[in-house]
C-alpha cells in the first residue's frame, strides 16, 4: 500500500509517506510475526496498522487510565517469547486514590481472531510506582527487555517532584530491573535495603522517555532535563545520575542547578543538550536501507521537530550528535521495520504515522 507523500526539506536523507492519523499517539511497536504496527494513544485506546494490506484495526482489553497532563496509556511491547506465548506488556498512568496517580505496568495475552480487531486477554498488573503523586507528569514508563530475554527494565520518572530521585525508599526517578513477572530481579544493587529499593538498577534520573539496548548489549537511557540539560546516559548497575542535585540545565524559574563536574561523585551523561531537543522514543538502527547508520542511535524529538542521529561509544561513555534531520511536526516515537525502513509517529491530536525510506 502506498502512503501519501510528505514534503521534507530538500537536503533530507528521507522520503516520507503518511499512513493515517492517530489521536495523541505515544508508542509504536512492530508485531514480530505479522509485521503489523501497534500504536498506543494517550486517552487509553490502541490501534494497529498492517503495512502490507493497509488495514487499520482496534485493540480492546486495555486498562482504565488517568488521562491528564502527560498521563495516559504509554508503552506497548511484545514479550521475548511472544511468537509462542502471545504475551504482551503495556504501561499506563493509573489512579492511586486521593487524587494521585502512579505509573503501572501489566502483562496479558494478545488475541487477534478477526481481521480488524485484537484484544488483550487476562491483563494483570505486575508493577507500579511505589507511591502516588498529585502531579500529572514524568511518568516515563518505557519498557525494554534485556537481550537475553530474562529481565524487564522499566523507566520510572520523578513525577515532577525532583527530590525522590535521590531517595531509595521509593522507586521514582529510577530504572527498575525486574523478572518477567514483575518481581525484583536477583542481583539488583540495593536488594539489601528491602522493598522497593530491591527493584532499582539506577537512580537520580528525571523523565526517561528513551530506553534501548545497543548492538553490544549495553543499555542506554534518554531523559528530559529541566530548562536545558536533556541527556543521554549509559546505564550502569547501581549508578546515581545526580538529579536533582546536578544537571547541565537550570530550574524553570531560572534558579541555577550545579552542572556535572568530574569530581561530583555522580555518573555523567554521554552527551547533553542545551537548548533541549525534548526527546521522545529512540532506537538503535540495524537495517540495510540506511547501511551507513548501522549501530547508531536514532531519536524522535518533540521540541526540535526532528530526528537526531547519534554515534555512541559505551567504553568511553561518550556520544556525538552526527546529524539532525528536520520534520514538519513534533515526533513522539520511532521504530525500525523488518525491511529496514523507519517509522515515526507525530505527537498531538492528529499525529501522522510516517514511513521513512532513503530519499534516493
Amino acid at each position: 500500500m502506498a502512503g501519501d507523500p510528505v514534503e521534507l526539506q530538500d537536503a533530507s536523507p528521507f522520503a516520507a509517506a503518511s499512513y493515517g492519523v492517530f489521536a495523541e499517539p505515544w508508542a509504536l511497536e512492530f508485531e514480530p510475526v505479522t509485521g503489523a504496527i501497534f500504536i498506543t494513544e494517550k486517552a487509553g485506546t490502541m490501534k494497529f496498522f498492517e503495512p502490507a494490506s493497509g488495514r487499520l484495526g482496534t485493540v480492546t482489553g486495555l486498562p482504565d487510565v488517568v488521562y491528564a497532563g502527560q498521563g495516559g496509556l504509554g508503552d506497548f511491547v511484545f514479550a521475548p517469547d511472544y511468537a509462542d506465548s502471545g504475551t504482551v506488556y503495556l504501561s499506563w498512568a493509573k489512579d492511586a486514590g486521593n487524587d494521585t496517580a502512579v505509573a503501572a505496568v501489566g502483562m496479558g495475552t494478545l488475541v487477534c481472531e478477526e481481521a480488524g480487531s485484537c484484544r488483550v486477554e487476562g491483563l494483570t498488573e505486575i508493577w507500579q510506582q511505589s507511591r502516588g503523586g498529585e502531579r500529572r507528569g514524568h511518568y516515563s514508563h518505557r519498557i525494554v527487555f534485556s537481550p537475553d530475554g530474562q529481565y524487564l527494565f522499566v523507566s520510572s520518572g520523578d513525577r515532577q517532584e525532583q527530590t525522590p530521585a535521590q531517595d531509595l525508599s521509593n522507586n521514582l526517578g529510577a530504572i527498575v530491573r525486574l523478572n518477567l513477572d514483575g518481581t525484583p530481579a536477583a542481583g539488583n544493587p540495593f536488594a539489601d535495603q528491602g522493598s522497593p529499593a530491591d527493584q532499582i538498577w539506577t537512580y537520580g534520573q528525571r523523565n526517561l522517555l528513551g530506553l534501548a539496548f545497543d548492538p553490544s548489549g549495553q543499555l542506554w537511557e534518554l531523559e528530559h532535563g529541566p530548562a536545558g540539560g536533556d541527556e543521554l546516559n549509559r546505564v550502569t548497575r547501581g549508578a546515581n545520575y545526580g538529579w536533582p542535585t546536578r544537571s547541565n540545565g537550570d530550574n524553570y524559574n531560572g534558579d541555577d542547578i550545579p552542572d556535572h563536574t568530574p569530581d561530583d561523585g555522580f555518573a555523567k551523561p554521554a552527551i547533553s543538550w542545551n537548548p533541549v531537543i525534548a526527546p521522545g522514543g529512540m532506537t538503535f538502527y540495524g537495517g540495510e536501507l540506511f547501511a551507513d547508520w548501522q549501530g547508531q542511535l536514532l531519536v524522535a524529538n518533540l521540541r526540535t521537530t526532528s530526528i537526531s542521529r547519534i554515534t555512541t561509544d559505551a567504553a568511553a561513555n561518550s556520544a556525538d550528535e552526527a546529524a539532525r534531520y528536520e520534520f514538519p511536526n513534533r515526533l513522539r516515537d520511532i521504530a525500525e521495520a523488518p525491511d529496514g525502513s523507519l517509522w515515526v509517529i507525530e505527537d498531538g491530536e492528529e499525529g501522522r504515522l510516517l514511513r521513512l525510506t532513503p530519499a534516493s
